[in-house]
């Protein structure tokens, strides 16, 4: 059954989603594996909690679901719940993470998915990071690599996935995960900003995307682009004031939220959810589908003529 729709401002409307977050009752800044982390400047877990509960509220008065997964002592970047798999059409590819800090994240997000329902869940064979490289757009997944998530996993993504996977390069390390320099507005539209990625990947956006919205540095840097959008709403740092703006230009609602305990760890909004894509929804991604499972049966193929060769 496809997910219940409901009208917006002219041009706009929101689709109601699913959403999995973790409280950050253990959030700490304990080691350094991005740009962002700096272990000897202080975090206040309870202020972290606060802005966080914040954010889950407006997504529930907003008429989302908001599952939550048990945060696990010594995993504090476990509330960065996007990169903990990525979820389509029902089947989960749980994240394989480049570093040992975040390795047991792994074995939490599968046993969630496999207590609450989900039939297809598979662990990355190769340096997968969930949803925090790996964006759906027109049916496709945009999947990005260049500081964390492994050009070799494109293979598996697509295959398990049934998504066509369109490879992104990331080149500045302050948005070392995709979501950090991309946002997906609607089945459409994107925002990014054109200094994260390399001149290929540029190229390959300006081509599929001639319309997106591009953020300015300033913007990027407040990790702006690190938001939730519902097709209406738009959910992002309250301090991308610019970003803000052009969104409202383009017709969307943005919101502004405040997590600056979280931005220690390299964290916004949508590092903070992982969305629970539990059926197709448009007629593009039955296209990207078809051509996925055409793709794996070729695969398929070659490898039997292969082998009898």
């Amino acid at each position: 059954m496809p997910e219940a729709t409901c009208s917006g401002r002219v041009g706009r409307s929101a689709r109601r989603r699913g959403y999995l977050m973790c409280r950050p009752t253990f959030f700490a800044v304990e080691y350094s594996i991005n740009q962002w982390m700096d272990p000897a400047v202080a975090v206040d877990t309870g202020l972290a909690v606060r802005q966080w509960e914040v954010l889950r509220a407006t997504l529930l008065s907003l008429g989302h679901t908001v599952e939550l997964v048990e945060p696990v002592p010594g995993l504090p970047d476990m509330v960065f719940a996007a990169n903990g798999a990525t979820v389509v059409d029902g089947r989960v590819l749980v994240a394989n993470f480049r570093h040992r800090e975040r390795d047991a994240e792994s074995a939490a997000y599968a046993a969630w998915f496999r207590t609450h329902g989900y039939a297809e869940v598979q662990r990355a064979e190769q340096v997968n990071e969930g949803e925090g490289d790996h964006l759906v757009a027109r049916g496709h997944i945009l999947a990005a690599n260049g500081f964390r998530t492994e050009r070799s996993s494109y293979a598996q993504t697509e295959a398990y996935l049934l998504r066509r996977v369109l490879g992104l390069t990331l080149v500045d390390p302050r948005f070392y995960h995709l979501d950090t320099a991309l946002s997906v507005l609607d089945d459409e539209q994107i925002m990014y900003f054109p200094g994260a990625f390399s001149p290929n990947s540029l190229a390959l956006l300006e081509q599929l995307f001639p319309d997106a919205i591009l953020a300015e540095e300033s913007d990027a840097a407040a990790l702006g682009l690190n938001a939730i959008s519902d097709g209406r709403h738009v959910l992002l740092p309250a301090e991308a004031s610019g970003l803000a703006a052009r969104l409202a230009q383009a017709g969307y609602e943005p919101i502004g939220i405040e997590l600056g305990e979280l931005r220690k760890g390299g964290g916004g909004p949508k590092c903070c959810v992982l969305e629970l894509r539990r059926n197709v929804v448009d007629g593009a991604a039955n296209r990207a589908a078809a051509y996925a499972r055409r793709t794996r049966t070729a695969a398929r193929s070659t490898r039997t003529s292969d082998v009898g060769a």
